[in-house]
């Protein structure tokens, strides 16, 4: 996994990278690296933090299904992975055979 300064992440930012997705496809929260799965977005909540200002949250309404691989590794959760060229199998037969 990545080291990574964590952040707040604006309304704004939030808007500009949605902005170029379908807006009929399916959104979903990915929510814990160690545990991974979907989940559904929830409510919208807006409040105000200790010293007044906006802050906007986006609530979790319950899993899904199982992340898929690429989606973790995309997120840096998971390493990437080779597929082996040959299956275990065929390399137990060949060292069989040797």
């Amino acid at each position: 996994m990545q080291s990574q300064t964590h952040r707040a992440v604006t309304v704004g930012e939030i808007i500009d990278r949605l902005s170029s997705c379908d807006r009929d496809a399916p959104f979903y929260l990915a929510i814990n690296p160690e545990f991974p799965y979907a989940h559904f977005a929830g409510e919208i909540v807006e409040a105000r933090d200790s010293q007044g200002g906006q802050v906007v949250f986006l609530g979790e309404a319950g899993q899904s299904e199982f992340l898929p691989p690429v989606i973790a590794q995309a997120l840096t959760w998971h390493p990437s992975t080779v597929t082996a060229s040959r299956s275990r199998r065929a390399v137990l037969r060949s060292a069989d055979r040797a």
